[in-house]
């Protein structure tokens, strides 16, 4: 925090009689005080009353009270300055401004105290001090002590305000990280529910997992809701996921619009204790390089989920072709795979082959040849039709 240059040795002290005289007022003007912040600061009209109201007024008394004897000598700072407050009340105006930020309260309000608080301070003690004796040169002396004072404990509160909350900032994320993590793998319900509440992250219907590009995540944050969850890097993977809370069908056509060209997967809702399950089918589709909307990718997710077995049965049922050159083989699972697309519709088959139809219906007597009347059995088509899709 920024301190003044300290003023010259010489710098003018209270008369010790006006400094006893103040004392006696300070119970009446710290109770003063009080009442104007309360009738002029809403937001501590609540706060300061009953035993809160009491401790202000302790605290603006001990205040006042150490003020006055910097201002009288009898308490030294380093350097001599008056103006400068004690260690300790600074940190009690540090503390009072990180107090003000837990209770929820702005700086405005804090910082409108304050200056309510120097007002009425000064009002009060300057009239007291004049009464006293104090000639114009040492009344504005006194005036630039006392608001000088009162500046650097304002100040020691905004600081304490700013770094309550910025440390209430980053326990926050960490915890909605936390919550994020556990939520992509599936961790125990009681532990979401645990981790939700000390967040204040609110429980949604449903979650969509999104992949992004880091370079993306500011785009797409703009058109999701302000309570989506978002970790920096996916499991698994270089992108940032998003846990979009309870899309309509606007705001995920949004979503998608956003996300087009920019390189992010989209996966379905989910209820929040599933979101695990939209998370692993964005990670399948990333995987197989596809992006957008998952559910424009089902067919390619589901063919691709057991690979292996997907081979297996690729092998099987393209055994009858085994001996053959690789050339033919490549040309007959090309035609059969257009037949069964285009459910042997023959002018279909030459157009997407762009073949003519005597081709196609030579290649398919090839395959007839090699297949019988097994390519008439459902169970072998439905098997062809997963094997070649």
């Amino acid at each position: 925090m920024a301190r003044r240059a300290a003023p010259p040795p010489d710098a003018p002290r209270l008369p010790p009689d006006v400094v006893a005289r103040l004392r006696e007022e300070l119970p009446g003007t710290a109770e003063r005080v009080v009442a104007g912040i309360t009738a002029d600061v809403p937001s501590y009209r609540t706060a300061l009353a009953g035993p809160m109201g009491m401790a202000i007024r302790d605290a603006v008394q001990t205040a006042l009270g150490g003020f006055l004897s910097l201002a009288s000598g009898r308490v030294r700072r380093a350097g001599g300055d008056p103006r400068t407050p004690t260690a300790s009340a600074v940190e009690g105006a540090y503390q009072l401004g990180r107090g003000e930020a837990r209770s929820g309260r702005s700086t405005d309000a804090l910082l409108a105290a304050y200056r309510i608080g120097a007002r009425i301070s000064w009002r009060e003690l300057s009239t007291i001090a004049v009464r006293e004796g104090l000639d114009p040169a040492q009344v504005a002396a006194f005036a630039e002590l006392i608001f000088a004072f009162i500046d650097e404990l304002s100040a020691a509160s905004a600081a304490g305000h700013a770094d309550e909350l910025a440390e209430s900032d980053r326990q926050r994320r960490e915890l909605l990280d936390r919550l994020t993590r556990l939520l992509l793998e599936d961790g125990p319900a009681e532990t979401v529910l645990d981790l939700a509440g000390r967040a204040e992250w609110p429980l949604p219907h449903t979650l969509t997992a999104v992949a992004v590009p880091p370079a993306q995540v500011r785009p797409v944050l703009a058109v999701v809701p302000a309570t989506t969850l978002v970790l920096a890097e996916a499991p698994g993977g270089p992108d940032a996921v998003l846990l979009v809370p309870d899309l309509d069908e606007r705001g995920r056509a949004a979503l998608l619009r956003t996300a087009a060209d920019r390189g992010c997967v989209v996966g379905p809702p989910r209820p929040w204790a599933e979101a695990s399950a939209s998370w692993q089918r964005v990670a399948r589709a990333r995987d197989l390089g596809l992006t957008g909307d998952t559910d424009e990718h089902l067919v390619a997710l589901v063919l691709a989920a057991d690979a292996a077995a997907r081979d297996d049965l690729r092998r099987r049922v393209l055994a009858p072709l085994d001996g053959l050159r690789p050339a033919s083989v490549e040309r007959l699972v090309e035609t059969l795979r257009a037949w069964l697309l285009h459910q042997g519709r023959r002018e279909d088959v030459a157009a997407a082959l762009f073949v003519h139809p005597q081709t196609v219906r030579y290649r398919m007597q090839q395959l007839r040849e090699r297949y019988g009347e097994a390519l008439d059995d459902p169970a072998t088509v439905l098997a062809l039709v997963v094997a070649l899709g």
